[in-house]
């Protein structure tokens, strides 16, 4: 049985989707393999379980920020946002460097997974298959795929988007926009959207400042 079907069989939820509370000391023997690993592990927000299920936390039992019960309330009925990946896609990718870490290995935290590049995954045409492109993934390594999850977690909550200057010695905040999240450019411009672009970015800037403290030296009077 997969995580979802373990739980759903230990929630018993109703004909309307509504589950008892699931304390998480309940998650042992036959069902230990539901105890929360990084992000909820199966009970995350974008996860199969949410497409079907509205999953509710609480944490107000033990002290600190864990999850000490879970519950699934009714059924959601909400557009989700489908993560399958077309083959293709995948295929031409899982071969490539990580593009933040330069790594591509076989043990767990270098293995290449495909991320969307849009961690809030707001839109609807890289959730179908027939519209995906390729620009919209890249290849990152199992770590950094965790850590800017997280990144993107923060951002949504916050609306203050990844500053690149948290890297030392990347020349810029930015590649387009500022730390505010808008409509408008989404992720776009963010580090953790497309590290490639933003190096290729600070190149084409760190050279024009260069270009223009040229020229403004040799012509001065021009007030270039």
């Amino acid at each position: 049985m997969t995580k979802n079907q373990l739980f759903i069989e230990l929630a018993k939820p109703d004909e309307n989707g509504v589950s008892r509370w699931v304390n998480v000391s309940e998650f042992t023997g036959k069902y230990a393999s539901l105890v929360f690993g990084n992000g909820a592990d199966w009970a995350r927000r974008d996860g199969q379980l949410a497409k079907k299920y509205n999953i509710e936390f609480d944490k107000s039992i033990s002290k600190g920020n864990r999850n000490d019960r879970v519950r699934l309330n009714g059924f959601n009925t909400k557009i989700s946002f489908n993560q399958n990946i077309r083959k293709d896609i995948k295929d031409a990718l899982k071969s490539q460097n990580c593009v933040m870490l330069g790594v591509n290995g076989n043990s767990a935290n270098v293995k290449i997974e495909i991320d969307h590049k849009d961690g809030r995954k707001t839109d609807l045409s890289v959730s179908k298959k027939s519209t995906q492109k390729i620009e919209n993934f890249q290849p990152l390594c199992k770590a950094a795929n965790d850590v800017k999850r997280q990144i993107c977690k923060h951002c949504k909550e916050t609306g203050k988007r990844w500053n690149a200057k948290n890297i030392k010695g990347n020349p810029y905040d930015f590649y387009d926009g500022n730390e505010n999240y808008t409509q408008e450019l989404g992720c776009v411009g963010c580090y953790q959207y497309d590290p490639v672009e933003y190096r290729k970015s600070s190149a084409r800037k760190i050279s024009k400042e260069i270009c223009d403290n040229i020229l403004k030296k040799l012509y001065p009077e021009d007030n270039l």
